[in-house]
C-alpha cells in the first residue's frame, strides 16, 4: 500500500464556481483519489475554499454582509455543491483559519530569518475616491501584453500573464470605477524568489514525467525577459492573516496583511491540520503527510490545478517550503489543464459567463456531468462545452452503452429466470473471450488512470462498457434460451458480473451511478479485480438483487434546445 497526498487548487470564495473551474482542479484531483482508494493506497485528499484577498472583499461588499460572514455563508455553499458534484474530499478547509494564520506567519518568519524577505518601497495605485490603496483585483484595466480589456490587478485571465496593478493599461477603480487615479509610495515585504532561481531550476529539471504544459509555464517564468522575479507577500488590505511574527506587527507593516498568493498555497498543508483536529487526532497525523523528518518521505504529493495557476505553485509555493529551511514536503507531480471554453467563448467567474455548479445541479445529477467533463478534459489544449456535444456523451456513452447493458440484463433476467443470479452451464468459449478481453482493456484502463491521462482512461473504461455490449449482443440469450437455457442462464450470469464489474471500475467516474448499481446487485464487494475469470464469478448462482431504476436518462433535443437558450446569456 502506497501514500498518496492529493491537492485541489482552492476555489475561490467569491461566488459559486463553474464548470470550467472543476473540471480543471476539483474533479480530476476527485477521480484520481478515488482511484488510489479503490486500489487499496492510503489516501489524503485536501482542499479548501480560498477566502482571503480582494475577491473576498469585493464580493461581500455587493452583498452588503461583513466579509468574515460572507466567507462563512459561501463556504457552506461551496461544500455542499462538492457533495453534490461527489468530490470525496478527506477534509474541505478554509484559507481563513487558525492553523492557516500560524504556519503562514511561521512561514514567514523563517523566510525572514534567512534573509528571504525585504521591504520594499515600490509605487502603487491610490484611489482618491475610495481612500485607499487599490491592490489587485481592486483595479481593473488593460493587459498590456494581450490587449484584454477586463484584465485584473493581479493577473490577466485572458492571457495568464501575472500583473502589477501598475501595469495595466487605462486603470480604473473595481469599486467605484473611478478613472482619477494616482500613484503613491507604500511599503511591502518581498520574498526574494531571484535567490532561489537556481534551486528551483534544478528541483523542476529532477521532475520526471510531468506534463509538458506545467513544465512550459514554469520555465517560462525562471528564463524569460529577466527571469523570475521577487514578489510581494504583502497588501493594503483589512481582511487577511496579519503581516505578524509572534503577535507583533513586522516593523513597517502595521495594518497589512499577507498576500492570498503567499498563504491560499500554505492552506494545503493547514487544512491537513484542520483535518487532525476535526478527528481528534494528534499532530503527528498530519505532520506525517507533510513533513520528511516524520514520515512524509514516503508520500507521493501530487497537485491538480488549471494553467493559470501553474506559476504559483511551481515556483512560488516551492520556493516558501525551501526557502523556510524546513523539511517540507515538496509537490512529486503536478497536474495542470487547458482551459474548457463555454458555447464560443470563455467560462468565467467574474463575468458570469457559463454554466454554473449549482445551475448544473438543478439540471441533472452529477455523475452526467462528471462523465462529459472528465471524458472531455482539458488536457492537450483548450476543449470547448456545447450543449450538441453533451447531450450526446450522456445519450451515447452513459444512456445507450453502460445504462442499457444494465437495463437488458437485469429485465431479461427478472423476466425468465427471477431476480436470483442463474447457475446454468460453464463458461463458453465466447464467454473466455469476453474474459480475456475485458483482461487486456483492464490493463489499459489503469495504465491511463495510473498516468492521469483522464481523456485515455475515459475511453478505455467505455470500451471496456462496449465489450459487454458486443458480448450480450453477439450471445443473444433471448434468442439461446429457446434452444439452450442452460447457456442462456450461464450468459445472463456473466452479465450480472459483469455489471458489478462495471460499478467498481467505473467508481472513480460515476460515484453515484456505481453505488446504485451495488445496492441493486445487493453487493457491497468493491474491491479491484486482479483476475477478471474471478471478478466475473463474485455473484454466485442464487445471489439476489433487484432492477434498477433507469440509470441514465436521455437528454432529448427539446431539453437540449431549453437549456442552450437558457444560458445564451450571463449570470447575473
Amino acid at each position: 500500500m502506497a501514500r498518496f497526498l492529493i491537492t485541489s487548487a482552492l476555489p475561490y470564495i467569491n461566488g459559486i464556481k463553474h464548470l470550467g473551474n472543476l473540471v480543471g482542479s476539483q474533479l480530476p484531483a476527485d477521480l484520481h483519489a478515488r482511484y488510489m482508494r479503490a486500489r487499496g493506497h492510503e489516501v489524503m485528499f485536501i482542499c479548501a475554499t480560498d477566502e482571503h484577498g480582494t475577491p473576498a472583499e469585493l464580493a461581500a461588499a455587493r452583498t452588503g454582509e461583513p466579509v468574515a460572514d460572507y466567507c462563512a455563508r459561501m463556504h457552506a455553499v461551496q461544500e455542499g455543491l462538492a457533495r453534490g458534484f461527489g468530490l470525496s474530499f478527506d477534509h474541505f478547509g478554509r484559507s481563513s483559519s487558525p492553523q492557516n494564520a500560524a504556519l503562514t506567519q511561521h512561514l514567514a518568519a523563517r523566510l525572514g530569518a534567512a534573509g528571504l524577505i525585504e521591504q520594499v518601497a515600490e509605487e502603487q495605485v491610490y484611489s482618491p475616491a475610495d481612500g485607499r490603496f487599490l491592490p489587485d483585483r481592486y483595479i481593473t484595466g488593460t493587459c498590456p501584453a494581450c490587449g484584454y480589456e477586463n484584465a485584473r490587478g493581479d493577473q490577466c485571465e485572458n492571457c495568464t500573464k501575472q500583473l502589477d496593478p501598475t501595469d495595466l493599461i487605462n486603470p480604473r477603480s473595481a469599486i467605484s470605477g473611478a478613472t482619477n487615479l494616482e500613484v503613491r509610495e507604500t511599503r511591502h515585504l518581498f520574498l526574494r524568489q531571484s535567490a532561489l532561481r537556481e534551486r528551483l531550476d534544478a528541483w523542476i529539471d529532477r521532475q520526471s514525467g510531468w506534463p509538458v504544459l506545467t513544465t512550459s509555464i514554469a520555465k517560462k517564468w525562471l528564463h524569460d525577459g529577466d527571469g523570475l522575479q521577487d514578489r510581494g507577500i504583502t497588501r493594503d488590505l483589512d481582511w487577511g492573516i496579519p503581516a505578524q511574527f509572534d503577535g507583533a506587527p513586522w516593523n513597517g507593516m502595521e495594518g497589512k496583511v499577507f498576500y492570498v498568493w503567499f498563504d491560499a498555497p500554505i492552506e494545503y498543508i493547514a487544512a491537513t491540520a484542520e483535518w487532525a483536529e476535526a478527528h481528534g487526532l494528534p499532530d503527528a497525523d498530519w505532520r506525517r503527510w507533510w513533513r520528511t523528518d516524520e514520515g512524509a518521505d514516503d508520500v507521493r504529493y501530487i497537485q491538480f490545478m488549471g494553467k493559470d495557476n501553474v506559476p504559483f505553485h511551481t515556483l512560488g509555493f516551492p520556493a516558501t517550503l525551501m526557502g523556510s529551511g524546513e523539511p517540507w514536503k515538496l509537490v512529486d507531480y503536478i497536474k495542470s489543464f487547458n482551459y474548457l471554453n463555454y458555447d464560443g467563448g470563455q467560462f468565467s467567474t467574474s463575468q458570469g459567463r457559463g454554466v454554473f455548479m449549482d445551475q448544473a445541479l438543478e439540471l441533472l445529477p452529477g455523475d452526467y456531468w462528471r462523465w462529459w467533463l472528465l471524458s472531455h478534459a482539458p488536457e492537450s489544449g483548450d476543449s470547448e462545452f456545447t450543449w450538441e456535444s453533451f447531450q450526446a456523451g450522456v445519450n451515447k456513452d452513459l444512456a445507450d452503452v453502460l445504462g442499457n447493458f444494465v437495463s437488458r440484463v437485469t429485465k431479461f433476467c427478472r423476466t425468465r429466470f427471477g431476480e436470483t443470479v442463474p447457475e446454468g452451464a460453464a463458461p463458453d468459449p465466447r464467454a473466455q473471450e469476453l474474459t480475456a478481453a475485458l483482461q487486456a482493456g483492464l490493463t489499459r484502463y489503469e495504465a491511463a488512470m495510473d498516468a492521469i491521462a483522464i481523456r485515455r482512461a475515459a475511453a478505455e473504461l467505455r470500451a471496456l462498457w462496449v465489450l459487454g455490449n458486443e458480448y450480450l449482443q453477439d450471445a443473444a440469450p433471448w434468442s439461446t434460451i429457446k434452444s439452450d437455457p442452460d447457456t442462456a442462464a450461464m450468459q445472463i450470469r456473466m452479465g450480472l458480473n459483469l455489471i458489478r464489474l462495471y460499478a467498481v471500475l467505473s467508481q472513480p467516474f460515476l460515484p453515484d451511478a456505481a453505488k446504485r448499481l451495488m445496492d441493486a446487485l445487493d453487493c457491497n464487494d468493491w474491491s479491484w479485480p486482479e483476475d477478471i475469470a474471478a471478478a466475473l464469478a463474485t455473484l454466485p448462482p442464487g445471489h439476489a438483487f433487484t432492477v434498477p431504476d433507469t440509470l441514465f436518462a436521455k437528454i432529448t433535443d427539446d431539453q437540449r434546445a431549453d437549456w442552450a437558450a437558457r444560458f445564451a446569456g450571463t449570470r447575473s
